[in-house]
C-alpha cells in the first residue's frame, strides 16, 4: 500500500504516510487540501477491493455510517472512489486504541471500566438509533483520547439492524462476536451489546472469556463453555457491575439486553447506588489470556462444520481431564456440555487427546530435566521529574526497559508539564528479563500545575469582584487566596470598586495563589484658599480660579459699572475651600444709566432785533439738547448716562458757549 503515498484522492486528499493496518483495510494519515485539515483515509485491502459483491456493500453501508454525529463516534466525513479505489475519510485522532491502553495498564480498576464502557454504548446508542449494526465490537476498534474521551470506530463492517449476512460466512473478531455471528445468523442491535460486553469483561479481569487454539474452536466454545466469573477474576468488582456484563453476554439474544439504551440505565443505577442489585444471572464465560491487535476475521460459519465443533470439543473435554488430574482445581472451569450426537466421535478424539497429553507431558519432564539459565535481575530506576524523552535516554533504561506512557495526563504542583509524576513499577523494585525482553515502566505524565488568566476587575464592586474569582469555572479548582488591600484614593474609580489587583489582569494564576483586590476611596480630597475678586474682569477671574481647581460659575447683573466688571463673590477671600466646589461670582452688564444736571443762565442775543438765540448741548459727540431760550433766562436740564466722565459743550447760535467735564456717579 505504500504505492498510495503522494497520491491524490478525488483532486482533494493527498495521502501523506501508513498510520495503521487491520484485517480489512490499510488507514492513511492524508491532508485534506479543501478544507485545509489532516484526516484519516481507511482504504480496502487489495484482495477485498477485487470483491465486487463487498466493495458495494462497504461502500453502501458506510455512506450510510457517514450520517452518524456523536462524540462518542469517530466523525466520517467521506465516503468515496478516486482513483478505482474504496475508501473512507475519517476524522484524525490524537490516541490510542483501548486494548493498547489495557495492554499498557493491565487490569483497569471498575470505575475507569465503568467510565470507558459507559462511552462506547452511548456510541453505540447512536448508531443503533440510526439503524446501523457495528458487528466488530472490540479494544482494537476503539479509541481513546488523551482526555479520556472513548470513541468507537471502524465502521467497516457495519450493516442495517434489519439485514442479514449475505453469505454462509460470520464476519468479526472470534473473542468478541455474538453467538449468533459465530453461526452466521442475522445480527441485530443485540450483537454489539454482547460484543460490547466482552470488551467490559476484559477491562474487569485483564482476561477474555473464550480462548482456544483456532478461530473456530474460540466460536465453538460460546456453545457449550461457561466462563469464570469476573468476580472470581477479580473480586473488587461490585456484584451489580458483573451482573451488568453477564446479561450483555448472555448466549440467548433474547436474554441479554434489548437496547444499548437499556443498559445504560442499569450502569447508571448502578453509578447512583453502588450496592444495587439487578438479579441476572450468568449463562456463558470462560478466562485465558487475551490476543495481541487481532484483526478482523472471515470465519466459516459454525453452523455447517459439525466435524470442527466435535474436535474442538474433545479438545476441551481432555485439557480439562488432565487439569484436574494434575491440579487439585476442580471448581475452576465448568465443564462443557455434551451432545448425544458427538459421543462416539469424542470418545475417539479423546483417546487420540490423551495421547497427545502423554507424549506432551513426557516432553516437558525430559526439557525439564536441563538447568535453566538464570534470568538476569534490574533494578527499576526512578524516573519520576524527567520526561519520557529524557528517561528513555537513560544509560540504565536503555536495552532494559520500556517507557510506556499512559494515555490519560494528569495535573501536578510538583512537576512541571512534559515531567513523569508516577511511574510502575515503583523505583528500586527488582525485575527479571529474559534476553532480548524489555521490562515495560508505565509512567503518568504531568500537565503542570492547574492554572488559569487572573480576572480584569478594575471597577467592579468589592464583593461583586470576589465572587467572580470563586465562582470562574477555570478558577475556582485552583482555590485561591483571595485578600483586601489597603484602599487607595483614586480620581477615576468609585468608592468601594477595585482600583487595581496583585498580579494584575491576564497573570497566569497556579493553584494556592494570592491575588490581592485594592478598593477605591474615591478621589482624595485637596483644598485652596479664597482670593478677592472683585472689581477683576469676568477672563481674569476665570483665570484665577482654574488656577486653584475651583468652578467658577458667573451671572450677569444690571449695573453702571463697567461692562465685564465682577460685582460681588459667594466665598470671601482667605477662606478655605475644598478643591473643585463651585464659586458663584455676579458681574456688571454695565447697562445702567446715571442722572447728570446741567444749569446756566442763556446770554443774550448779539443781535438787538433777537430776543432768543439757540442754544444746543452735546455730551461727548452726541447732541443732547437743542432749542430756542430767550436771553436772561437760567436752562436747567437733567441727561441720564453710564457711569463715567464725558465732555459737556455748550454752544449758542452755533458759537460755543462753554466746554466742560460731567461725571455720572451714583
Amino acid at each position: 500500500m505504500e504505492r498510495y503515498i503522494g497520491k491524490m484522492l478525488d483532486n482533494r486528499y493527498e495521502i501523506l504516510e501508513v498510520i495503521g493496518t487491520g484485517g480489512m483495510a490499510v488507514v492513511f494519515k492524508a491532508k485534506d487540501h479543501r478544507l485545509n485539515r489532516l484526516v484519516a483515509v481507511k482504504m480496502l485491502k487489495k484482495d477485498l477491493s477485487e470483491d465486487a459483491e463487498f466493495r458495494r456493500r462497504f461502500h453502501d453501508e458506510s455512506q450510510a455510517v457517514a450520517m452518524l454525529s456523536h462524540p462518542n463516534i469517530m466523525a466520517v466525513y467521506d465516503v468515496s472512489r478516486g482513483g478505482g479505489m474504496d475508501y473512507i475519510v475519517m476524522e484524525l485522532i490524537d490516541g490510542i486504541t483501548l486494548k493498547q491502553y489495557m495492554e499498557r495498564r493491565g487490569r483497569l480498576n471498575w470505575p475507569e471500566a465503568l467510565h470507558f464502557i459507559t462511552q462506547i454504548m452511548k456510541g453505540l446508542s447512536h448508531a443503533h438509533s440510526r439503524g446501523i449494526v457495528h458487528r466488530d465490537i472490540k479494544p482494537q476498534n476503539i479509541m481513546v483520547l488523551r482526555d479520556g474521551t472513548v470513541k468507537v470506530t471502524d465502521f467497516g463492517i457495519a450493516c442495517f439492524s434489519n439485514g442479514r449476512n449475505p453469505s454462509n460466512e460470520a464476519i468479526g473478531s472470534v473473542h468478541y462476536i455474538s453467538p449468533e455471528q459465530a453461526k452466521g445468523d442475522y445480527t441485530d442491535n443485540r450483537s454489539d451489546i454482547y460484543s460490547a460486553g466482552v470488551v467490559f469483561y476484559e477491562m474487569l479481569t485483564s482476561r477474555l472469556p473464550f480462548e482456544g487454539s483456532d478461530p473456530v474452536a474460540v466460536a465453538i466454545q460460546r456453545f457449550n463453555t461457561v466462563p469464570r466469573k469476573p468476580r472470581e477474576l477479580n473480586p473488587d468488582i461490585p456484584e451489580a457491575l458483573e451482573q451488568i456484563c453477564e446479561k450483555a453476554m448472555a448466549p440467548d439474544r433474547s436474554r441479554r439486553y434489548t437496547t444499548a439504551d437499556e443498559m445504560l440505565a442499569d450502569l447508571d443505577a448502578f453509578r447512583k447506588d453502588p450496592n444495587i442489585s439487578f438479579d441476572y444471572t450468568a449463562e456463558d464465560l470462560m478466562p485465558e489470556m487475551g490476543m495481541e491487535d487481532e484483526p478482523t476475521h472471515k470465519i466459516p460459519n459454525v453452523a455447517v462444520t459439525r466435524k470442527q465443533v466435535q474436535q474442538a470439543q474433545a479438545q476441551s473435554a481432555a485439557r480439562q481431564a488432565a487439569d484436574d488430574d494434575d491440579e487439585d482445581d476442580d471448581d475452576e472451569y465448568e465443564r462443557p456440555r455434551r451432545f448425544g450426537w458427538l459421543k462416539t466421535l469424542i470418545l475417539i478424539v479423546l483417546v487420540a487427546a490423551a495421547g497427545y497429553y502423554g507424549v506432551t507431558r513426557l516432553y516437558e519432564g525430559v526439557m525439564g530435566s536441563f538447568s535453566t539459565p538464570e534470568i538476569p535481575q534490574y533494578t527499576v530506576p526512578d524516573l519520576k521529574g524527567y520526561t519520557v524523552e529524557e528517561a528513555r535516554e537513560m544509560e540504565e533504561v536503555k536495552g532494559v526497559f520500556e517507557i510506556v506512557e499512559d494515555a490519560v495526563y494528569e495535573y501536578s504542583n510538583e512537576y512541571a508539564s512534559g515531567q513523569i509524576i508516577r511511574q510502575d513499577p515503583e523505583a528500586g523494585r527488582q525485575k527479571k528479563a529474559a534476553s532480548g525482553e524489555l521490562i515495560s515502566i508505565n509512567v503518568t505524565v504531568s500537565m503542570g500545575a492547574r492554572s488559569g488568566g487572573m480576572l480584569d476587575l478594575v471597577g467592579k464592586e468589592g464583593r461583586s469582584a470576589r465572587l467572580l474569582l470563586e465562582q470562574d469555572k477555570d478558577l475556582s479548582a485552583l482555590h485561591l487566596d483571595i485578600q483586601e488591600g489597603e484602599s487607595e484614593y483614586s480620581d477615576e474609580v468609585e468608592v468601594g470598586c477595585v482600583v487595581r489587583t496583585e498580579p494584575a489582569a491576564g497573570t497566569p494564576l497556579a493553584e494556592g495563589d494570592t491575588v490581592t483586590l485594592y478598593l477605591s476611596l474615591g478621589p482624595k480630597i485637596r483644598y485652596a484658599t479664597m482670593v478677592p475678586c472683585v472689581g477683576s474682569t469676568v477672563e481674569q477671574v476665570q483665570a484665577l480660579m482654574d488656577g486653584l481647581n475651583l468652578v467658577a460659575e458667573f451671572t450677569k447683573v444690571e449695573s453702571s459699572q463697567p461692562e465685564g466688571q465682577v460685582l460681588t463673590q459667594s466665598v470671601e477671600a482667605g477662606t478655605s475651600i475644598e478643591e473643585g466646589s463651585t464659586v458663584t461670582f455676579t458681574y456688571s452688564d454695565g447697562e445702567k444709566l446715571l442722572p447728570g444736571t446741567v444749569g446756566f443762565t442763556v446770554p443774550m442775543s448779539q443781535d438787538p432785533l433777537e430776543e432768543e438765540v439757540y442754544v444746543e448741548i452735546y455730551i461727548g459727540d452726541t447732541s443732547v439738547f437743542g432749542s430756542y431760550m430767550k436771553g436772561g433766562e437760567y436752562l436747567e436740564q437733567t441727561f441720564y448716562q453710564k457711569a463715567g466722565t464725558y465732555s459737556m459743550k455748550v454752544y449758542v447760535d452755533g458759537l460755543l458757549f462753554t466746554d466742560q467735564e460731567m461725571t455720572f456717579r451714583e
